[in-house]
């Protein structure tokens, strides 16, 4: 049962922390300080249990379309909007959504979880359903070898007690599915389309055969100017999209196929398809914020994997670009990722801005790829006043780690609107 002094106390740390301008997961650390069951007695009231979405990349933006999805089918849904995917954002999300007695009116909370925070959920809250993204290279620096986080998803796996949906295209998911006894089902890419996502493996010269795939519940078949094809239950469902990036036309296919095990069959397929066309980019991954008149656009990256598809997403021409790169905590700190990321489709307009901790770093690789850079400077707020003044009347995209991503979003708001995330 929750304890409503904890609520009470942790709703006054949230009201002070807004108005001090602190970070999102304070309040949930206090409460978790103060009343250690909090997140478990809260998300217990849920008749529908607890979704968990985990892996490498997408989860952010993943989440932010299963919320959508499932609200298209009439369930009210909770969620860690703000995208902090440690145990504490939760906690602060939850403080956000109860009632002063610790009510939460929701039908299934679905929640983003970072890897290792995952695992002690799990042990305290399994999860009814979950979906495992994928595994790349990603902060090895906290999480150790590749199979160290591969073990973390599959003790995430183990622990879900109801469906586990599994991407097949990664070797590595998919040997954990092979020795799970729960329910599990796939999603994955036609053919054509699995030079586009190269699993670990692929980029690392270790490519495992994948002759065998099992067969998937959603397939994405293809993606053109913004039309996205999928293949559901056998057959071709094509649907336009908001959302840009083909990686997150990939992360649609997992989407929908949570969402299709989780409502079962009361499905409304219509209504569902017509909810992914509207759903927009989550905050810092594709966001646009109008500046001067102008789109300027914000593209998270975090590793090899997801920095080259970004690339390979957008058009550099007539846009100019700026990349950002910190190595706080968040971020990861080792940032020798960036030289296995190929940045030759900017090397025709070049690199605008160079800026954050690791400038001078980025711009060192940009020069092994012979590209020019304009400006490099580690002040970010400096940086992005150039940028903004030396292409006031052109389109502008930046893409940026985590820590600078927050950074940006709170500089452009001084002169732009940028979406609240409560």
């Amino acid at each position: 049962m929750v304890k409503p002094y904890s609520v009470l106390m942790g709703k006054a740390v949230r009201y002070i922390a807004r108005l001090r301008g602190g970070g999102s997961a304070l309040p949930g650390l206090f409460v978790e300080k103060i009343d250690k069951n909090f997140v478990k007695d809260t998300l217990a009231q849920l008749p529908q249990g607890v979704v968990l979405v985990s892996g490498t990349n997408g989860k952010t933006t993943t989440t932010k379309m299963v919320v959508e999805l499932l609200e298209s089918q009439g369930l009210k849904v909770f969620t860690n909007r703000t995208g902090s995917n440690f145990v504490r954002g939760v906690a602060a999300a939850l403080l956000g959504e109860v009632s002063t007695t610790g009510r939460l009116n929701a039908d299934i909370a679905v929640l983003e979880l970072d890897e290792a925070h995952a695992v002690h959920f799990v042990n305290q809250i399994p999860p009814r359903y979950s979906l495992l993204l994928n595994v790349m290279r990603d902060q090895l620096d906290r999480f150790g070898e590749i199979d160290t986080t591969a073990g973390m998803l599959e003790h995430i796996a183990v622990k879900t007690t109801d469906t586990v949906i599994v991407n097949r295209e990664d070797p590595r998911l998919l040997k954990i599915a092979s020795q799970l006894k729960n329910n599990v089902r796939y999603f994955g890419l036609d053919d054509t389309l699995l030079a586009t996502f190269p699993s670990d493996d692929d980029m690392h010269a270790k490519s495992l055969l994948k002759s065998k795939r099992p067969g998937a519940d959603v397939v994405l078949q293809s993606m053109v100017d913004n039309q996205a094809t999928f293949v559901i239950d056998g057959r071709i469902v094509k649907t336009p999209l908001r959302l840009k990036g083909i990686y997150n036309v990939y992360n649609a296919a997992a989407a929908l196929a949570l969402t299709r095990s989780i409502v079962g069959q009361q499905l409304d397929q219509q209504k569902l398809i017509a909810a992914l066309a509207t759903v927009m980019p989550a905050f810092g991954r594709g966001e646009t914020v109008i500046v001067n008149g102008q789109p300027c656009e914000l593209v998270l990256v975090k590793n090899p994997s997801g920095f080259r598809l970004s690339l390979s997403s957008f058009d550099p021409t007539g846009v100019a670009t700026m990349i950002v790169i910190n190595d706080n905590y968040a971020d990861g700190r080792d940032m020798s990722w960036l030289w296995d990321v190929d940045f030759v489709n900017l090397k025709n307009n070049g690199v605008s801005t160079v800026s954050g901790v690791r400038a001078y770093d980025m711009a060192l690789r940009l020069s092994y790829d012979q590209i020019v850079v304009s400006h490099v400077d580690t002040d970010l707020r400096k940086a992005l006043t150039k940028f903004i003044a030396e292409h006031h009347d052109e389109p502008k995209r930046i893409y940026c780690t985590y820590t600078a991503m927050l950074g940006l979003r709170r500089e452009l708001a001084k002169i732009a609107h940028v979406q609240e995330v409560s």
